[in-house]
């Protein structure tokens, strides 16, 4: 079966050298995964990319929820246009020093469903 791209993390596959991504559905994951997970500044000449989850760590609570749905949506109107956001819930836990992230999503032209799920 022909890929698309590499599967990160890069692990060792016998079939393929690496692990490779063979649908369309795991390359659109893998995308919005890195778009969620990386810090603004941190791309090379897209300053602006990336939602950066782990910045708001060691924020309030609700202060920091609203602050990460709020930046999901943004980088997702601005570099992931195709993607529709069906819900973005979030718990946090002060007993773990936790938060639990659930992002449901739809790419409606590839008739695609899914769910990210983050904890941070």
């Amino acid at each position: 079966m022909s890929s698309i791209g590499i599967k990160l993390p890069l692990t060792y596959s016998a079939n393929d050298g690496f692990n490779m991504i063979k649908t369309i559905r795991q390359m659109a994951k893998q995308n919005f995964k890195m778009l969620i997970l990386t810090i603004p500044g941190e791309r090379i000449m897209e300053p602006n990319f990336g939602v950066g989850l782990s910045t708001f760590l060691f924020q309030n609570g609700s202060r920091a929820s609203k602050g990460i749905k709020q930046r999901i949506q943004n980088q997702t109107q601005t570099y992931m246009p195709a993607i529709q956001l069906t819900s973005i819930d979030i718990n946090t836990s002060p007993d773990t020093n936790s938060m639990n992230i659930s992002i449901a999503y739809s790419i409606p032209s590839l008739g695609i469903n899914d769910l990210l799920e983050f904890t941070i």
